[in-house]
């Protein structure tokens, strides 16, 4: 089994919250670096049922803590009821909770003061470039993502098929999320051809067939299991006519590639098209969080249709990133970047491209696509 050091770290000394995708390695992660802890995984029906039956009980389960001995509640989500108990406890006892899950909705129901203030809050993502090391390889990246399992599976593809299925049946199914799973699994599909895509959320439910208010309720479900993302599009102190909708992402290239529906009529550079802004779009999100920059990550795209990828806007500056997969550009290709270093001259713009040279076009850096995962750390943080 490969094991990844993952750059992962939260505080010693305070309650804390985790959430991330079922998959990408909270559990490992935990079990790993606190061995010595007690440990309750609320999948494991004879915890969940006394739990959930009595949350009270939670204090005689722990009872045998020791001083400074940390507590993990695994997949707490199942039951939202449990954060008042864990609430009297952290006031009363001083104990130290860790509060690990997949899914904030039914968290989002309860009205409790744990997160404001009582505990922190942190997210588990996919693999890095960087955690993988001499591993990351980029092709393989494209095709499966980062989930740590597809790097200890033969078969990454079929883990793939399973990690989907498992979603909508544990997930939506079992937690009564939707009791429409048909309709579900063809919005899963539909939202695919929305990758990297400006989202119209009216277009998503004509394909599936299903009504629009429902389609929009399902995309709140996919962020609330943290299986995707909207991107805004950036528009301080806009010089242009912006458009305002956002872009929709799967979390995962792997995940993505899993749902996403391949036929004769399909071209291959629409899907790896996506497929590459979804991989970058992952190493931003998780460099961020590990280096704790505090970027807002953002689009740009006026009504006239100039465009770049990625934004990145915080007190470090103004990052902007463009991506295009062939290995030879042209000037045609540098108009969104251009349009927008005119709007905002401060901005540190950037082509990745599939070449293998460094070069640079006036202010711009263009660096080859295949070099700059290991690189991103230092680009980020502007060392």
């Amino acid at each position: 089994m490969k094991i990844f050091n993952r750059l992962f770290n939260i505080s010693d000394d305070s309650s804390c919250f985790i959430f991330g995708p079922r998959g990408t390695g909270k559990s490992f992660w935990l079990k790993k670096q606190y061995k010595n802890s007690i440990y309750l995984d609320l999948l494991d029906a004879e915890i969940f049922n006394q739990l959930n039956a009595s949350p009270n009980r939670l204090e005689m389960m722990i009872s045998s803590t020791e001083k400074n001995q940390v507590i993990i509640l695994d997949e707490v989500q199942k039951i939202p009821k449990l954060l008042d108990e864990v609430h009297r406890l952290i006031e009363n006892k001083g104990l130290r909770f860790i509060l690990a899950g997949s899914n904030a909705k039914k968290l989002k129901t309860v009205d409790t003061n744990l997160l404001a203030g009582r505990a922190y809050t942190y997210y588990f993502y996919p693999l890095a470039a960087i955690e993988l090391g001499d591993r990351f390889d980029l092709q393989f990246s494209l095709q499966f993502g980062h989930l740590p399992s597809v790097y200890n599976t033969e078969d990454p593809a079929k883990y793939l098929k399973s990690y989907v299925m498992t979603y909508l049946k544990e997930e939506v199914q079992q937690e009564g999320i939707t009791r429409n799973l048909s309709a579900f699994n063809r919005f899963l599909e539909s939202a695919s051809f929305s990758q990297g895509e400006v989202l119209n959320i009216s277009d998503v439910a004509r394909d599936c067939h299903v009504n629009r208010k429902t389609v929009e309720n399902f995309f709140f479900i996919l962020e609330d299991l943290l299986l995707s993302r909207k991107i805004p599009v950036f528009t301080k102190k806009a010089k242009r006519k912006i458009i305002h909708h956002p872009k929709f992402y799967f979390f995962d290239v792997g995940v993505y590639r899993a749902i996403r529906p391949k036929g004769l009529l399909d071209s291959p550079e629409e899907i790896d098209g996506a497929a590459l802004e979804t991989l970058f779009l992952q190493e931003l999100i998780a460099i961020n969080d590990i280096q704790q920059l505090d970027y807002e990550i953002y689009y740009w795209r006026t009504i006239t249709q100039l465009e770049v990828d990625f934004i990145l806007y915080g007190e470090k500056g103004i990052l902007a990133f463009e991506i295009k997969r062939k290995s030879r550009l042209n000037q045609k290709d540098f108009k969104g970047l251009k349009a927008f270093k005119q709007d905002y001259p401060m901005a540190k713009c950037y082509m990745l491209y599939g070449g293998k040279l460094r070069l640079q076009e006036n202010d711009c850096i263009i660096l080859p696509i295949q070099e700059v995962f290991s690189d991103l750390p230092r680009i980020l943080s502007k060392d």
